[in-house]
């Protein structure tokens, strides 16, 4: 495999000739050597083509943070009702429970005396089947629930993080204290070529926290999702000049980088990173004029931004960034990753008041996730559309402060739908008090091994040299769900 050179090992002739072409070589060598990448042995990256026929073309990824009961969900357990204010150990599931997975769960709630009691909290919520499938699905997602023949539900989900670096558990498959690890995202835009030159391959909406801010890491910077605002006047960072300019303007400008790039790409023609970076600075010229367009939905159909909810204040901002994916995916964009609830754990630890928020949260999800699905169908877009449904983690079935549930990593629920998955097919269960993934469990990175399947990709064809993964970390696809 071919690499090239660390800048600090350049030739004297082209040094002399990078200090000839001014301050925009210097410049453009500093980016270079403060990102790191003068210090790195750099790679040849993948061609761009999948390894073999892809049956989905972009993915859109759905993160609910904080943690989605599976059991107020996708995983309802009546004999939570039967057997609420009892101890697993009074109930005849006391033998499937080992007292360090009850530990770990803090399925607690103290009694009259102050003492803990592993009591079952009933269900918040009614639910039903639908569909020809008869998924049972909580109420409180109706229009989820009216696509569940459209849905590859899987309920057999676990994880090993217990707080909330799952998140990024979930989207790396690493612990997060194992380091920083490219997540799914990144490595389907390191493996695959764009299909539209004007617009980023991999972009992220909605709030990201500290520690699950980057995307690449030993992959590199440009695996970086470009985060998206839904707002027209101004839906990128720095995607606006401080002043205006003429057309005529802009286009002399570009002209002249062009030319100056062209002297770069003379003395340096093995240089991946430089050239990834002279690729960056077009894109981001074509994105100020297509970037925009995207987020201004004025040429939508008012029965379409109806259908998502754009014209409901409790749901509006979640139903923005849903039409803005499908536009991005008409569009050729590869990977939409949207998180919903960001800041802080997440909206949806509902370690007290758990019937409130998850009430609250779904209100906001559900009516767009539903009309996401149905948009897609309908345009014959949702074959080659994946559409994911995740979270960190379930919740405990016991109760925690008498309202809530605790984080729950032994069971939980994912759905997919779309991309040549099979439609209205429930895969896994938990025990029938959802506490443990019972049949074909799945770790997060199987989710994983699915998705780049259907893209086409090979995980272990797009392994960096020097960063040997393991083999937890590629996961197995999900044959059961796939059509």
């Amino acid at each position: 495999m071919q690499t090239a050179h660390p800048f600090r090992t350049l030739p004297r002739r082209a040094f002399l000739a990078d200090m000839g072409l001014g301050f925009t070589g210097l410049a453009l060598g500093a980016m270079l050597q403060r990102e790191g990448r003068a210090e790195e042995t750099l790679w040849v990256p993948p061609d761009g083509q999948p390894h073999f026929a892809p049956k989905a073309k972009s993915v859109i990824w759905l993160f609910m943070n904080g943690g989605v009961s599976h059991l107020e969900s996708f995983d309802p357990k009546p004999m939570l009702n039967k057997y609420a204010g009892k101890t697993i150990a009074e109930t005849p599931y006391a033998s499937t429970q080992s007292p360090d997975k009850l530990a770990l769960a803090r399925v607690t709630v103290p009694d009259a005396n102050g003492n803990q009691r592993n009591e079952l909290y009933p269900l918040q919520v009614g639910y039903k089947p639908y569909g020809q499938s008869g998924m049972e699905i909580s109420d409180w997602f109706p229009r989820i629930a009216r696509n569940a023949d459209r849905i590859a539900l899987v309920r057999s989900m676990y994880t090993t993080d217990s707080n909330h670096g799952a998140q990024t558990q979930f989207h790396s498959g690493r612990h997060n204290l194992d380091g920083d690890f490219p997540n799914l995202g990144a490595w389907v835009h390191y493996g695959l070529g764009s299909l539209n030159e004007n617009l980023p391959q991999f972009i992220s909406m909605g709030t990201r926290e500290y520690w699950n801010k980057r995307d690449g890491h030993y992959l590199g910077p440009a695996h970086d999702a470009v985060p998206l605002r839904i707002d027209p006047a101004n839906p990128l960072d720095f995607g606006i000049s401080e002043r205006p300019f003429s057309q005529q303007s802009k286009e002399i400008g570009i002209s002249l980088m062009r030319r100056l790039n062209d002297l770069r790409g003379v003395e340096y023609p093995q240089e991946p990173a430089m050239a990834a970076r002279i690729a960056s600075y077009e894109l981001a010229f074509r994105m100020q004029t297509s970037v925009p367009d995207i987020v201004d939905f004025s040429k939508e159909a008012e029965e379409t931004k109806s259908l998502y909810g754009l014209d409901q204040p409790h749901c509006r901002e979640f139903a923005g960034q849903l039409l803005a994916a499908r536009r991005l995916v008409e569009r050729g964009v590869r990977f939409i990753q949207i998180q919903h609830g960001g800041g802080g754990a997440g909206a949806w630890d509902a370690h007290g008041g758990l019937k409130e928020n998850h009430a609250t949260q779904a209100l906001a999800v559900d009516q767009p996730v539903g009309a996401l699905l149905e948009d897609l169908d309908r345009r014959g877009m949702l074959d080659e559309t994946l559409v994911v449904f995740a979270t960190e983690f379930g919740r405990t079935p016991g109760s925690q402060g008498g309202t809530g549930r605790d984080h729950h990593v032994f069971g939980f629920s994912v759905w997919m739908a779309g991309g040549g998955l099979k439609r209205g097919v429930v895969h896994g269960t938990t025990d029938e008090i959802g506490f443990h993934a019972v049949d074909n469990r799945h770790y997060v990175t199987d989710i994983h091994a699915t998705i780049l399947k259907q893209m086409g990709l090979d995980s272990r064809r797009l392994e960096i040299p020097g960063r040997k993964r393991l083999e937890i970390d590629h996961g197995v696809p999900i044959t059961e769900i796939i059509a």
